[in-house]
């Protein structure tokens, strides 16, 4: 792992190359105030480990150069001297060495391997745990992929700072050390030569580091580019738009142009690289044979002995890779800092909605109270950062309330329907009703309590949802129903599909209910996924139901199922039914129709008929169609 230990022909390449690709932009970028202070925060729980890391790293280094040293006695004071006995001591040392240099390389790796892991694991669960806790506004406009690669790409690169970057310092550091101390002790004028080639060995860095900046930005560009394109196609949606209205040829041909891109940049990437390892393992033979035409005369002239020779050639080889992986230091450090900033960015976002101090949990009857509830959905800068989300921020102005003064009771045991227009506010309704968002002003009420006072746990499992567009996760059917309700037993589960009227498809697939779903569930109809849904809902049995447009898009066959599960679930429980198909909600015990953010109208069905206001014309629409 020390980047110290090799000899000219490894000394970092590739570490060296992708710190060029990088380095100017790295170099040029502003950390936030504060990010070195918490990223030495972060490793204190890790402090003995990181001791132990860095003693190792020492001891490793050291036995990577004192063995050079033994070999120029073993020659000079042995060989030519003609004496076994000290041959014989010498190499036994240079064996216990290379052994205890094993030893110390398998400590170094558990070490690292213990820290870094552990930073990972740390790190990522914090950030998975704290992501989870944003509001819905914030999922809503952040771009996924770029979210799951500050779990993935930056965490992997924040550790980096505990374990590479730290050993490279200390590695390399020490081994500058006794290397460029040992070589002056053995020959000053040599090792001063030495060090005036040095900025020969730094000329086809600094040359290639622009070239393979540009060829590093292009190609990360294409591989994104290219990416988008499988992530899109590969998904179960997308894979069935391409079906039904792409052209396989040119599919086949807009991904070939990308992955040509790529190829073509890789290619000229390891030109450039192999290019530049090839400069610098040429000046490092010119320097080795420098070093034995010089030191080659001394030895002949009786300036130097052939064991000294031997030994300075052996530690140039270990002088010009730290000197080059410490001149490129500051970018890893810089890189793993850059890495961390990004994480914090991420943490330091600050949920809107948490419990609020004293909260206390959900008690009393499930009844729901709206008083003058007016609503305005945040800005992007109070739920999102701009560095996550795909494009300019778009959506809901925060100049232009979506609820105005809306009031209703929901008593006990009651169905409230909401019905209107797309876009009138119906959804953010039952949003605020979970508490998504908190209202700007006026109050939601649960069981007689604001919202705002009641613990986020309680509420949730006072409330179940069936939308739409039911979601299952890529697992099975005992899985998805048990999300609701983990230790559900095989008996309650199968209750619960039962009162979903989907029991007698369950028990005709093959694996029952181990059969996987598929993504999103897609493996299954509309209608079953909803029945499925259903069940869900009918295993957790919370006491207040929220069902929007649980039976849109489904056929004749599959909304009567449906609606004979959701009559199941609406037994005994006050239910808020948001509903497009106003023959499903006739039986509603208040129906309130919402236009613009307001409830311009509520009543029961023949209430409403008989007012022939806003529900009578809508109502008389869709009969006529």
């Amino acid at each position: 792992m020390s980047a110290g230990r090799g000899g000219l022909g490894g000394m970092g390449g590739g570490r060296v190359l992708g710190r060029l690709a990088t380095g100017s932009e790295i170099r040029e970028h502003k950390l936030a105030s504060g990010t070195a202070r918490r990223v030495i925060a972060y490793g204190k729980p890790f402090t003995w480990l990181i001791v132990g890391f860095l003693v190792a790293v020492t001891l490793g280094s050291a036995l990577s150069v004192v063995p050079l040293l033994l070999f120029q006695r073993i020659i000079d004071d042995g060989v030519l001297a003609g004496n076994v006995r000290l041959i014989v001591i010498l190499s036994s040392a240079v064996a216990a060495m290379a052994l205890g240099s094993a030893l110390i390389s398998i400590l170094e790796r558990w070490t690292s391997a213990r820290i870094g892991e552990g930073l990972i694991y740390s790190m990522r669960t914090q950030i998975f745990d704290h992501v989870l806790r944003m509001p819905i506004a914030f999922f809503s406009r952040s771009h996924t992929g770029k979210l799951v690669s500050r779990l993935q790409s930056d965490v992997n690169g924040a550790q980096q700072a505990f374990t590479s970057t730290l050993s490279s310092l200390v590695s390399n550091g020490v081994t500058l050390v006794l290397v460029l101390g040992s070589m002056l002790v053995l020959s000053w004028p040599l090792t001063l030569g030495a060090l005036v080639l040095l900025p020969i060995f730094m000329i086809p860095a600094a040359m290639v580091g622009r070239r393979l900046a540009d060829l590093s930005r292009d190609r990360m560009q294409q591989q994104a580019e290219m990416s988008a394109t499988m992530t899109e196609r590969f998904s179960v949606s997308g894979a069935l738009l391409v079906k039904l209205f792409g052209d396989h040829a040119t599919e086949n041909t807009t991904f070939s142009r990308q992955a040509k891109a790529v190829a073509d940049t890789g290619v000229k990437i390891a030109m450039t690289s192999r290019v530049f390892m090839t400069a610098l393992t040429f000046v490092g033979a010119l320097a080795t044979a420098l070093f034995y035409g010089f030191g080659g005369y001394g030895a002949v002239q009786g300036d130097l002995t052939v064991g000294t020779l031997t030994a300075l050639v052996a530690l140039l080889a270990r002088l010009y890779g730290p000197l080059i992986q410490l001149s490129s230091l500051r970018v890893d450090i810089m890189t793993a800092l850059v890495s961390f900033e990004r994480v914090f960015e991420v943490l330091d976002l600050k949920p809107l909605i948490v419990d609020a101090p004293g909260a206390r949990p959900v008690s009393g009857p499930p009844s729901v109270v709206f008083r003058d509830v007016w609503f305005t959905y945040p800005d992007a800068e109070q739920v999102s950062l701009e560095s996550l989300e795909p494009t300019a921020s778009i959506g809901e102005s925060a100049n232009q309330p979506v609820l105005r003064g809306v009031t209703f009771t929901a008593e006990p045991g009651q169905t409230v329907a909401l019905v209107g227009p797309s876009g009138a506010g119906k959804t953010t309704i039952t949003h605020l009703l979970a508490r998504l968002y908190d209202v700007d002003s006026g109050a939601v009420e649960i069981a007689g309590s604001d919202v705002r006072e009641v613990t986020l746990a309680s509420l949730q499992n006072e409330i179940g949802y069936v939308t739409q567009d039911a979601h299952l996760f890529h697992d099975t059917i005992g899985a998805n129903l048990r999300y609701a309700k983990p230790g559900a037993t095989d008996e309650e589960l199968w209750a619960a599909l039962e009162s979903a009227q989907i029991a007698g498809l369950v028990r005709r697939l093959p694996d029952g209910m181990s059969t996987v779903v598929g993504e999103r569930g897609y493996r299954l109809s509309g209608g079953e996924r909803q029945r499925f849904a259903i069940a869900r809902l009918l295993l957790k049995a919370p006491p207040i139901l929220v069902l929007d447009e649980a039976t849109a898009h489904l056929d004749s066959e599959s909304e009567a199922l449906v609606q004979d599960a959701l009559d199941n679930a609406r037994e005994g429980r006050t239910s808020i039914v948001i509903a497009h198909r106003l023959s499903t909600v006739r039986h509603a015990d208040q129906i309130l129709v919402v236009e613009g953010g307001r409830v311009v109208e509520h009543g029961t069905h023949s209430e409403l008929l008989a007012a022939g206001g806003h529900y009578a014309t809508l109502y008389s629409t869709q009969f006529a169609e």
